[in-house]
């Protein structure tokens, strides 16, 4: 008789796993993705190690599952703030605020997603995750050319360089300390003022997409990345 596991089952199994990459989520946010190891995992989401290897066999497995998660939250939050825009100019700048401001409020993930150096190999779940972003922002890129609201531009060309401006600006070991909450805002502010500005709005019209961009909250990012 093959076993099929019941509702309840498969429900305690779902909310373990989701417990364990909370727990990741966590300690990443906290002290960077080097700190996400198995034990202190384990630890975090109150199960054994070796349940943590039932659900992702290698470190590589959780670290990419949570990069994974992190990026599909974050889509969803692009296109939430893009689609509830009432144009495609406010949409695009609706969701390069979006990116602009999971950058900021999350400096250690981010960082940690990107480029921070840890001892497993992530390197295609990383590249993936760009490409997603990428993807998003170019959608919208493509659509406010289409409306006549850009000049004609490679639009993936465009959207790597918007992504990879916004990277250095905001996360790398360049980008200035941000203090408190209202200096969190007016560099998301900035950013997206200069990524409109790259890809061809005229100034004042940019200045006022800005200005009307519907702001997802941010909260404080903590230290500057390392």
């Amino acid at each position: 008789m093959v076993y099929r596991r019941t509702q309840q089952v498969m429900k305690r199994l779902a909310a373990r796993r989701r417990a364990i990459l909370t727990a990741a989520r966590d300690i990443a946010g906290n002290a960077g993705m080097a700190a996400v190891q198995i034990a202190p995992v384990a630890l975090r989401a109150e199960v054994a190690a070796g349940t943590v290897y039932r659900y992702f066999p290698s470190k590589a497995d959780l670290i990419s599952e949570l990069i994974a998660e992190v990026v599909r939250d974050e889509l969803t939050a692009i296109r939430g703030a893009a689609d509830a825009a009432p144009g495609p100019s406010s949409a695009l700048a609706a969701a390069i605020a979006t990116v602009a401001v999971h950058m900021v409020s999350h400096r250690k993930l981010a960082w940690g997603i990107l480029a921070e150096p840890v001892d497993v190999d992530v390197a295609a779940s990383r590249l993936a995750s760009r490409r997603d972003i990428v993807g998003e922002i170019e959608t919208r890129i493509k659509a406010a050319v289409s409306a006549g609201h850009l000049p004609q531009q490679d639009t993936s060309l465009a959207a790597t360089a918007l992504l990879g401006a916004l990277h250095e600006a905001l996360v790398g070991p360049l980008a200035p300390d941000f203090e408190d909450q209202a200096s969190l805002r007016d560099v998301v502010k900035a950013a997206t003022l200069l990524a409109l500005r790259a890809v061809g709005v005229t100034d004042a019209r940019a200045r006022g997409l800005v200005v009307q961009a519907a702001l997802p909250a941010t909260t404080p990012a903590g230290n500057k990345t390392d």
